[in-house]
């Protein structure tokens, strides 16, 4: 009997062990080498964060590879993934992710293994829903979310005194008659879409038949002027206004060349320039134009309204990839996952943002507020990022799309020689462009 019982109580202790046993096993420390890639600026945050993971994993080893985020793509673009140069953790554009794939550069992650350790996610289901979805290809994920960016609005509030501008309230485009008011390069498809946005157009769409593999491409410039409905006639009469203010009044907004330093001119404090939009990343550059940021305020970019409707950009960022060579290395990977948790902890949010300009997805715009070491204009800045970014919709991440930047560009200047006499003949430039890009896209297929 006391065989028995001692036997029955050594079972019960084994069964009972065995989740510790297998939290321990989960919390070894890692071993292994990998690299990972990091700007020059990047280079004391990332050394922190590597610093912090090889203190619980003191027989790893973490190597930084000091280059520019397109500076490590390129030698991507011209080798592959099994160079050397080429960093075993490195960021990535959001837009790169399809080549990346197809190209077989990008290992598979964990996404929500590590969407449940860092946090800050309502659930795996917000993640997808956010950023964290444009990595996912069929079943997997190849990139984790680094930082979410769009476009805002830079406002210079001496400006707008001087010209009895009110700031207060959002300026409706149709209604600005001096040109320098709003200063908006519509003809660069990146600041352009901002527009379009705005009244829903699709530049280049795609949608899956569903008894076909392949996608069938779509453009709402393809169809003729009296096709449109009465909103969209109205948002390319807008921009047709807006080319023809400056047109007539000979600036040089609508020069690829010469419209950004018409832009830097007259946005500088004592000029015409009240309104421009940009990244967070433009924050520097611009300030020192707004009497080094004296005369600087930062909105959403739903302070610009179009027809009545805000402006609105995408939903863009960059993520943080794995190298497809270290697929097949368990305690690599692990490593590697291991490094990504740490740079985008949420708790060192405001390192990431002084380091890298990055904001991170999973942190509210009042939790970088707490921050004590951000500037005042960095968290009005991240505030009108998170801001503009929930009602933004999805960047179009397809390889195709890329067709768009030149013809959307040259359509739009091509007005400067053609001087369509009304928004319908405007119109009618951009969809010769557009048929002849579906077409050229529907011959390659």
């Amino acid at each position: 009997m006391k065989k028995t019982l001692c036997l029955v109580l050594s079972l019960l202790l084994a069964f009972a062990l065995l989740p510790f046993a297998g939290v321990a096993a989960e919390e070894a420390p890692l071993t292994g080498e990998i690299s990972v890639q990091a700007e020059e600026g990047w280079m004391d945050y990332y050394k922190a964060a590597i610093d912090r993971v090889l203190e619980a994993n003191p027989d790893a080893k973490i190597n930084l590879i000091e280059m520019g985020a397109f500076d490590h793509l390129d030698t991507i673009d011209n080798t592959d993934a099994g160079n050397p140069d080429v960093a075993d953790v490195f960021a990535i554009p959001a837009d790169r992710i399809y080549g990346l794939t197809d190209a077989e550069v990008l290992g598979a992650i964990d996404a929500e293994k590590l969407v449940e350790k860092i946090g800050g996610w309502k659930d795996f289901e917000a993640f997808n829903e956010g950023i964290g979805g444009n990595f996912k290809i069929e079943d997997e994920y190849f990139a984790f979310p680094f930082n979410i960016e769009t476009l805002i609005v830079f406002i210079n509030s001496a400006n707008a005194e001087a010209h009895e501008i009110d700031i207060e309230k959002p300026i409706e485009l149709t209604e600005v008659k001096d040109p320098a008011t709003v200063l908006l390069p519509a003809f660069d498809a990146w600041y352009g879409v901002a527009l379009s946005n705005s009244a829903e157009i699709e530049l280049l769409g795609r949608e899956k038949e569903e008894a076909a593999e392949d996608y069938t491409f779509f453009s709402d410039l393809t169809s003729d002027w009296s096709d449109l409905p009465e909103e969209k006639q109205a948002f390319f009469t807008a921009l047709y206004d807006y080319w023809k203010l400056n047109f007539d009044a000979n600036t040089t907004l609508f020069d690829p060349e010469a419209g950004w330093g018409y832009i830097d001119d007259n946005f500088t404090s004592g000029q015409a320039g009240v309104y421009r939009l940009g990244g967070p990343w433009d924050t520097g550059a611009i300030s020192k134009k707004a009497n080094d940021g004296k005369d600087l305020v930062i909105k959403p970019i739903t302070d610009i309204t179009i027809n009545g409707k805000p402006l609105l950009h995408w939903k863009g960022g960059w993520g943080l990839a794995i190298n497809s060579r270290i697929e097949g290395d368990e305690e690599k990977v692990a490593l590697a996952e291991a490094l990504i948790a740490e740079l985008v902890n949420p708790e060192h949010a405001a390192e990431l943002f002084n380091a890298t300009g990055k904001i991170l997805e999973n942190v509210p715009a009042e939790d970088y507020e707490k921050f004590e070491d951000l500037k005042d204009i960095d968290k009005d800045v991240i505030k009108a990022v998170i801001e503009s970014y929930q009602d933004a919709p999805a960047r179009p991440l397809f390889n195709e799309w890329g067709r768009v930047w030149d013809t959307y560009k040259n359509a739009v200047l091509s007005w400067n020689s053609v001087k369509p006499e009304s928004a319908e003949a405007a119109y009618a430039e951009l969809q010769a462009s557009f048929v002849a890009m579906m077409e050229t896209l529907a011959a390659e297929q």
